[in-house]
C-alpha cells in the first residue's frame, strides 16, 4: 500500500497546559508538519501569518481564552539603533560571526546547557538531553544556518549560538543562546543587532523574533527595538508604544479553531512550466 501526503497541510491543537510566560493562565497551540517538496513555500507562507517553526512543525499561540501572544517582527528599514543598542554594539566589537549548515556540536550543547541552567532551569527545555537538542538543531526541512559568535582574543571561546532560517522575505531567529557569565555584554540584544546587519546586507526586508508578550518580562527586550512589528487580527501592525500595549486576556479574543483555520492563507504549490 502507497502512502501519500494530503494535498493540504492538516492543522492540530496541542492540549492545554499551562502558559509560560503569564502566571494563571493556559496555552493552546495551532500546528501543523512542515514536510514535503513544499515545505519552504509553507514556512515563508506560514511566518507571514505569525507561525513559527519547531523542527518540521510550525505553530502559532492559539488559546482558548487569551490572545497575548503576538508574533513580532522587526522592519530593518525602520530601524535605528538606540544609544544603549549601539553601546551593546561596541562592547562586543571583539566577537566574531561565523555562519554554518545546522549541524550540532558539544560545544554548542554545553553552552547551551549553561545558559539553561542558568536562565531557564524550570523551562520546558531543561530536561533536554544532547540528542534532544541535536534533532532541534539539525531537523530543519528547509533552508536554516547556525550562527555562532566566538571572542577573537579569548582562544576563539565559544559564546553565542543563533538557529535562523532564511526565509524569501528575512531571517527567523529560531532559537538563540549565550553565555550567561557577561551580562554586560547583552548578548541576546546584540545577537539582534547582528542578525539586522546580516538582513541589510542581504536585502531582506525583516528579521523575526518569535512571540512578544506584553506583561512578560522574559519578552520584555524586544519591544526596545525600533521597527518593531506585531501580527495582530490577521495582519502586521507597526507597534508604536509598547508601554501603552495591553495583551488581551477576554475570553472571546480567539476565534474558534475552525475559522482560524479557515482564514490561513495557503502558498500555491501547483507545478508550473
Amino acid at each position: 500500500m502507497r502512502h501519500t501526503l494530503p494535498l493540504a497541510p492538516q492543522f492540530y491543537v496541542t492540549a492545554p497546559q499551562p502558559c509560560p510566560y503569564l502566571d494563571g493562565r493556559m496555552e493552546r497551540k495551532l500546528f501543523t508538519a512542515l514536510q514535503g517538496e513544499n515545505a519552504e513555500k509553507l514556512n515563508d507562507s506560514l511566518s507571514q501569518q505569525g507561525f513559527r517553526r519547531s523542527q518540521n512543525v510550525l505553530y502559532r499561540p492559539s488559546c482558548a481564552d487569551c490572545s497575548a501572544c503576538l508574533s513580532a517582527r522587526i522592519d530593518v528599514s525602520a530601524f535605528a539603533p538606540t544609544k544603549s543598542q549601539r553601546r551593546t554594539a561596541k562592547r562586543n566589537a571583539d566577537l566574531e560571526r561565523r555562519a554554518t549548515s545546522p549541524w550540532a556540536t558539544e560545544d554548542q550543547y554545553d553552552l547551551f546547557r549553561t545558559y539553561l541552567d542558568s536562565r531557564h532551569a524550570d523551562g520546558g527545555m531543561a530536561d533536554m538531553d544532547v540528542f534532544e537538542f541535536a534533532a532541534m538543531i539539525e531537523e530543519t526541512p528547509i533552508r536554516s544556518r547556525v550562527i555562532e559568535y566566538t571572542q577573537k582574543d579569548a582562544g576563539r571561546a565559544l559564546t553565542g549560538v543563533s538557529l535562523t532560517d532564511v526565509l524569501t522575505d528575512g531571517l527567523s531567529m529560531v532559537y538563540s543562546f549565550y553565555t550567561p557569565d557577561a551580562p554586560r555584554r547583552s548578548l541576546g540584544t546584540y545577537m539582534i543587532l547582528d542578525h539586522i546587519r546580516i538582513a541589510q546586507e542581504a536585502n531582506l526586508p525583516y528579521v523575526y523574533l518569535g512571540y512578544w508578550v506584553p506583561g512578560s518580562q522574559k519578552m520584555g527586550y524586544k519591544s526596545k527595538f525600533a521597527g518593531l512589528e506585531v501580527y495582530l487580527g490577521g495582519r502586521w501592525q507597526k507597534m508604536n508604544d509598547p508601554q501603552n500595549f495591553r495583551p488581551d486576556r477576554h475570553p472571546l479574543s480567539t476565534d474558534p479553531i475552525a475559522e482560524q483555520v479557515a482564514n490561513i492563507s495557503l502558498p500555491d504549490t501547483r507545478p508550473t512550466g
